[in-house]
C-alpha cells in the first residue's frame, strides 16, 4: 500500500446552494487527510480496498458575504461540530479509464450518513495524484434546516464539489 498525504493548499472544496434569489457559493482550501492504495503501474489495484480519510474545518466554509457567513457558521454550529469528515469504504472501477464509484461515510453536523458518488483519478506524476468528484446532498439528512433570511429562501439540496491533491509519503 502506498500512502498519500493530502496537500491542504492545493485541495479545494466548493459548495453551491440554490435560493429564491440567486445561487449561494462557498469555497475553501484546507482539506486534510490521507489516501492509501495499492498502485502498481500507476493504477489502483482494487483487489486491495483503498482507504481514505478527508476532513476540513467547518468554519473554513465562507461565501464572502458577511451576512451569509454569519448565518452559515451559526447553522453549522462550528464550535460544537468543528470538522466535516469523509471516510472511503468501497471503490469500484467504472469501465476502463480513470473513473471510479466510491461509497463511504460523511460525518457532518454530528450526523454520519453513507453516501456514494463518482470520482476521477488523475496521476499527476510519480509522486502526486489528483481526485475530483461532486455530489448533491440534502442538508436535512444531516439535521440541518435550510435558512430563510428576509425574502431569501435557501433550498435544501447543496452541490458539493471537491478536488484533492495528494503527495506520496516516503
Amino acid at each position: 500500500m502506498v500512502k498519500y498525504r493530502i496537500v491542504p493548499a492545493s485541495s479545494r472544496l466548493w459548495a453551491e446552494a440554490r435560493s429564491s434569489l440567486h445561487p449561494i457559493r462557498a469555497e475553501t482550501d484546507g482539506l486534510e487527510g490521507y489516501i492509501e492504495a495499492d498502485m502498481p503501474e500507476g493504477r489502483p489495484n482494487l483487489a486491495v480496498t483503498p482507504k481514505a480519510q478527508i476532513q476540513i474545518e467547518s468554519a473554513r466554509l465562507k461565501t464572502g458575504n458577511p451576512l451569509y457567513d454569519s448565518e452559515l457558521s451559526r447553522r453549522l454550529e462550528v464550535r460544537k461540530y468543528p470538522r466535516i469528515r469523509g471516510t472511503v469504504r468501497e471503490v469500484k472501477e467504472l469501465g476502463a479509464g480513470n473513473r471510479y464509484h466510491v461509497r463511504g461515510d460523511l460525518s457532518f453536523h454530528g450526523v454520519t450518513r453513507t453516501i456514494e458518488g463518482d470520482i476521477t483519478l488523475r496521476i499527476v506524476n510519480d509522486r502526486t495524484i489528483e481526485i475530483e468528484g461532486e455530489k448533491v446532498i440534502d442538508i436535512r439528512d444531516f439535521g440541518l434546516e435550510p435558512p430563510r433570511l428576509l425574502m431569501l429562501k435557501v433550498y435544501p439540496e447543496v452541490r458539493i464539489r471537491g478536488r484533492v491533491r495528494a503527495e506520496r509519503e516516503d
